[in-house]
């Protein structure tokens, strides 16, 4: 991921597939797996197989709930729906997230972009009315 290449990423990432729901004590916990696998997937433009990836930890919360994947999932979720167009879903999943960091520090950089994302669902949601 930190080259762009998603297809490079996506392809290293296919054997852990089977490790995804596996509690190891390494590196495979936490489903950090499949929330890069996740991001891969929405670099590389394919948002519904991004949806499947992040589903999987918010199926799963007992699973990396200690982890800042579990939280991040909601907002990648949102950001895989509205590459699908799905904006009505991608506003829930935004919603969930900024609920959950409610009392985040508003200068972290990743809550600022997910409250600008969100204000542009938001602002895109009322030009087609």
């Amino acid at each position: 991921m930190q080259k762009h290449d998603p297809v490079a990423a996506i392809d290293l990432l296919r054997e852990t597939v089977q490790y995804d729901l596996a509690y190891t004590f390494q590196s495979f916990d936490y489903l950090y797996p499949a929330y890069i696998r996740g991001l891969a997937y929405l670099e590389s433009g394919d948002g519904r197989s991004a949806a499947g990836e992040f589903q999987k930890l918010i199926d799963n919360p007992g699973l990396c709930w200690e982890y800042i994947t579990c939280p991040l999932a909601r907002l990648q979720l949102g950001r895989a729906q509205r590459l699908m167009g799905d904006n009505a879903s991608a506003r829930e999943s935004y919603e969930e997230f900024l609920t959950i960091w409610k009392d985040a520090d508003p200068n972290l950089p990743v809550y600022r972009q997910a409250k600008a994302e969100y204000a542009q669902l938001q602002k895109s949601r009322y030009q087609t009315r």
